[in-house]
């Protein structure tokens, strides 16, 4: 992969995470301001169930940014692009959707028709 494709994807995957680190940071400071204004029940209910989801999106954020962390890891080694299972190359294509993917098209196939024989 040339120096250029690596550095669009090198400046994606750094937007994206600074993108996730200011949306988890401005949560984080909704979620305390609204904590200390629940004046009933049914205010305190709807208040716990926007903050469990709040925490939910934060552990789901928290995966992705550490899968863009491999991922600039990977960029920085030399791997970026190169699929672990079959060691072929992920097509532009693939990276483009997903650019944090570590398997080409066909092993993540194979992998979830893998999954799904064994019911998982």
């Amino acid at each position: 992969m040339n120096k250029k494709i690596l550095q669009h994807f090198r400046k994606r995957l750094t937007d994206q995470l600074d993108e996730l680190h200011d949306k988890n940071s401005q949560k984080r400071v909704t979620t305390l301001a609204e904590s200390e204004q629940a004046p009933d029940f049914t205010d305190q209910a709807t208040l716990e169930t926007d903050i469990d989801m709040n925490i939910h999106i934060k552990e789901r954020d928290s995966k992705l940014i550490l899968k863009i962390k491999q991922a600039l890891e990977r960029i920085e080694n030399g791997t970026f692009g190169i699929c672990e299972t079959c060691g072929e190359e992920i097509s532009e294509a693939r990276l483009e959707a997903r650019p944090v993917t570590t398997e080409c098209i066909d092993c993540k196939r194979e992998q979830e028709n893998q999954e799904k024989l064994r019911g998982n």
